[in-house]
C-alpha cells in the first residue's frame, strides 16, 4: 500500500502537538502505519541531501511520530524463553516480524529488532545485538555480536558494525540529526558513535575509538582540524581512517601534571593495503 508520506506528516504532527490530549486511537492508528512505512524503507528519519552541509537532512516529523508511539502504547507481554517470565514493553513497539523471503540472516541467541527498523537484504545479526525503532540498515552489512543501532540511526549498505559498537540513537530533539553511517564503512570494535556525528562512504573507524557531534577530528594528512559548523555535527571525510589519539592539555596545571585528553585522529585515507585488511566480512556471508 502507497502512503501519501505528506498527509501522514500532517496528521503526526498535529498529534505530537496536542501531547497527552491526542486522540488514543487515531494516534495508534497513525503510528501503526509510520512504523510500516519505517520497516520497508519507504519512510526514513534522515535522507540524503546534496545541499546540506553534511550531505543529509532530518525528518524531524518521523521523530515525533516515535515519540507519539511511546505514548500512546500500553504495556503488554512480549513471550520469552520462560513462559512465567515474560518480557514486558509497549503493545505499539512490538519485534519485527522477518521471515525467509526477507534475506535476512538473524542468528539465534537473543538478538532484537524493534519493527519500525528497516533491515535490508543480506543483514546478517550476530548475537546478541540491538537494533531500535526508526533505524535504518542497508542491504549485506553486519551487525556484530553487543551491538547497538539506536534509534533513527542510518547505516548505508555493505557496513561492518563491529562486536561492542555503539551507534547512538537521537530522539531528541526531533530536530537533531542522528548518526549517519554510509556506505561501505567499517566501524571497529567497542567504538562509540553520537551525538549526530556522520561517517561518510569508505571510512574505517578503528577499535576504540569515541566521536561525538562535536568531537573535533585531528586530520593529519590533510593539516587540519575538522569541527563543527553551522549547527551541523562533525562530518568524518570519506575513506578516512580514524584511530584513538590523544592531544595535549594546554592549561597551565594540565601541563604540570602531564595530561592528555582522548581525541579521534585521522592517520591515513583508505586504500588497496586497508581495503585487504577490511575483506574479512565478505567471507562470513
Amino acid at each position: 500500500m502507497n502512503v501519501d508520506s505528506s498527509s501522514l506528516a500532517t496528521v503526526i504532527e498535529r498529534l505530537y502537538t496536542a501531547g497527552a490530549a491526542a486522540d488514543r486511537d487515531e494516534a495508534r492508528a497513525a503510528f501503526a502505519t509510520l512504523r510500516a512505512e519505517l520497516s520497508s524503507g519507504r519512510i526514513r528519519s534522515a535522507t540524503p541531501d546534496p545541499s546540506s552541509a553534511t550531505g543529509w537532512s532530518v525528518n524531524a516529523w518521523v521523530k515525533q511520530g516515535i515519540l507519539v508511539g511511546f505514548r500512546c502504547g500500553e504495556i503488554a507481554t512480549f513471550p520469552g524463553s520462560d513462559s512465567g517470565v515474560p518480557f514486558l514493553d509497549k503493545d505499539t513497539l512490538p519485534l519485527k516480524p522477518l521471515a525467509l523471503d526477507s534475506r535476512v540472516r538473524l542468528v539465534p541467541g537473543g538478538s532484537s529488532i524493534r519493527d519500525g527498523a528497516h533491515v535490508g537484504a543480506g543483514v546478517i545479526c550476530m548475537p546478541p545485538m540491538f537494533i531500535n525503532i526508526g533505524a535504518y540498515v542497508g542491504g549485506d552489512s553486519l551487525i556484530d555480536s553487543h551491538a547497538l543501532v539506536g534509534s533513527c540511526a542510518q547505516i548505508g549498505c555493505r557496513v561492518h558494525v563491529s562486536a561492542g559498537a555503539q551507534i547512538g540513537g537521537v530522539l531528541e530533539p526531533v530536530g537533531a540529526m542522528p548518526v549517519i553511517v554510509e556506505d561501505d564503512a567499517l566501524i571497529g570494535g567497542s567504538t562509540g558513535i553520537y551525538e549526530g556525528a556522520v561517517v561518510k562512504s569508505r571510512a574505517v573507524i578503528a577499535a576504540g575509538t569515541v566521536l561525538t557531534g562535536s568531537t573535533p577530528v585531528y586530520d593529519l594528512p590533510g593539516k587540519r582540524i575538522i569541527t563543527p559548523t553551522d549547527g551541523s555535527p562533525v562530518v568524518i571525510p570519506e575513506g578516512a581512517v580514524v584511530v584513538p589519539g590523544t592531544r595535549a592539555v594546554t592549561a597551565e596545571q594540565g601541563r604540570n601534571w602531564g595530561l592528555a585528553l582522548a581525541t579521534p585522529v585521522i592517520v591515513k585515507y583508505r586504500d588497496d593495503k586497508t581495503d585487504t585488511r577490511t575483506e574479512l566480512e565478505a567471507w562470513l556471508r
